[in-house]
């Protein structure tokens, strides 16, 4: 099959009945539900531009049945990594970058999976081939997968073995001819309402004691047993587009995951009941590289924006020739071209695999996501700042057609004639993305994107070859030689009474 249209994309969920909830209803139908149904539409946009004649060459390549996305192809030269930029990038400007989890983001990481099946085979030849098998046929029905790899925010200071109940957290129930039975919970499901497929496995801090919870596998997300919880939606499909352009169009449902002895048959499955080797999986596999490099495109993409409507706020109303102003404006022209120059060095110092694939440098990526989650907040609190307090005095679409229609537009114009109409449109844009509960989610979901950013900067020096610093601190101690020789060259150079 090749890739797939929009319409077929929707027509697949609504062939496939899942047990999706959200305000303690269960969904019908989540490409008609209010909460859904204009993600749904978004997703079926970025799949209809891969049949578009302008985008196609750069989101598809040929593939053993007809063309198939970029993501799917395994990278073999630096060229074939900023033909992938150039990709993530159309979809990623497609949602504004909004979207954390389009469909290219998990095409990588099965894609990287199936590039490095030896890891996988040490548990037997079997699942090395249902890595394969799984990614052939995500491939070539281009599907759409969502993942869920944090357990339920219980009790932290217990492992996941040790929590009161020993499923709270998915782990494997029993084994039997058929496959594998999961029971318990996982989170972050993004997008689940509306993906195809649920692909599971553990990011590293298992520990012995876990092997009930060390287990990588995919099921369809109509699984019998499997149950999505979703969130409030910030958008219940009564917000309207001028008020709320972002929410209105890109809401990401985020579900808690149940799985209520939910049978994985054995083709499935990827990996079980191995710690040590689950914990290594997310390392060993480089998935952390691929879907670095999309998640890298996208944050950037997205900091362009947030970055560009900071600028188009100062301009509306001519406070950008302030000093003040330009220099917080140039700090976040400065943290968005950082994000560009990681990519383009991750992509430039890039690393060969085994197999001939190559893959951007992890340091360069590792550091993207630790800027990215500390500089999108601070991006987004300078819009907050830089809009004062005309981002709270917005009128609504109804009044330009009400009776005060009059005052509105003659008292929120904006400088050199913008007409009201145009300086609200935007103030509405900007509050959707730095002040409504759209737009903090936004903010929380870089933030914490890659793990606790603690964490993440200690694991960054644990992990950090120190060679080269060392090196040069030792050349520098080597300047300063033994005390009494220092002292005897000091008293040989002073000048004579």
């Amino acid at each position: 099959m090749p890739i797939r249209t929009g319409a077929q994309y929707i027509d697949r969920l609504r062939s496939t009945p899942r047990e999706v909830w959200v305000r303690g209803t269960r969904v019908d139908d989540v490409t008609t539900h209010p909460a859904f149904a204009a993600p749904v539409r978004q997703i079926a946009r970025l799949y209809d531009m891969q049949h578009d004649a302008e985008y196609a060459p750069v989101l598809t390549r040929p593939g053993p049945g007809g063309p198939v996305g970029v993501a799917f192809v395994p990278p073999r030269s630096y060229e074939d990594l900023v033909a992938r930029r150039q990709a993530f990038r159309l979809w990623a400007e497609a949602t504004l970058g909004l979207m954390g989890r389009s469909p290219d983001f998990l095409n990588t990481t099965v894609m990287a999976f199936a590039e490095e099946p030896a890891i996988f085979a040490e548990l037997g030849a079997r699942y090395a081939e249902n890595v394969q098998n799984y990614f052939e046929y995500v491939r070539d029905n281009d599907l759409f997968l969502t993942h869920a790899l944090i357990t339920p925010q219980t009790d932290r200071s217990r492992t996941s073995s040790e929590q009161a109940d020993e499923f709270l957290h998915m782990g494997v129930v029993e084994e039997n001819a058929d496959g594998l039975v999961v029971r318990g919970a996982r989170m972050l499901a993004t997008l689940a309402p509306m993906a195809d497929e649920m692909i599971i496995y553990n990011l590293p801090g298992l520990r012995p004691g876990d092997e009930r919870h060390a287990a990588a596998f995919a099921v369809p997300i109509d699984t019998p047993g499997l149950r999505l919880i979703a969130r409030e939606p910030y958008d219940d499909g009564s917000r309207n587009a001028f008020d709320h352009p972002l929410s209105a169009h890109f809401e990401e449902a985020d579900c808690l995951v149940v799985f209520d002895d939910v049978l994985v048959p054995w083709d499935r499955v990827f990996l079980h009941g191995d710690v040590a080797l689950s914990n290594a999986m997310y390392s060993r596999t480089n998935l952390r590289q691929h879907t670095g490099h999309q998640t890298g495109v996208r944050g950037l993409v997205k900091m362009q924006f947030a970055t560009g409507v900071a600028m188009a706020l100062c301009q509306a109303v001519k406070v950008d020739g302030f000093l003040h102003v330009q220099k917080t404006l140039g700090e976040a022209i400065a943290a968005t071209e950082i994000c560009h120059s990681l990519l383009v060095a991750a992509e430039a110092e890039y690393e060969t695999g085994p197999h001939g694939s190559v893959r951007p440098r992890f340091e360069a990526l590792q550091t993207l996501r630790m800027h990215l989650s500390a500089s999108y907040p601070k991006v987004i609190e300078a819009l907050q700042t830089l809009g004062a307090g005309g981002l709270l005095m917005m009128p609504s679409a109804e009044d330009f057609g009400s009776e005060i229609g009059a005052d509105v537009a003659k008292y929120f114009v904006g400088a050199d004639g913008l007409p009201a109409e145009d300086r609200v449109r935007l103030y509405k844009l900007a509050w959707d993305l730095c002040g409504d509960a759209f737009g903090q989610r936004a903010v929380q979901y870089e933030r914490y994107y890659a793990g606790d950013p603690v964490r993440l900067y200690a694991g960054n020096y644990l992990a950090y070859d120190k060679s080269t610093g060392q090196r040069l601190v030792d050349r520098a101690l080597a300047l300063a030689g033994k005390p009494e020789d220092a002292v005897a060259a000091a008293a040989a150079r002073a000048p004579r009474a």
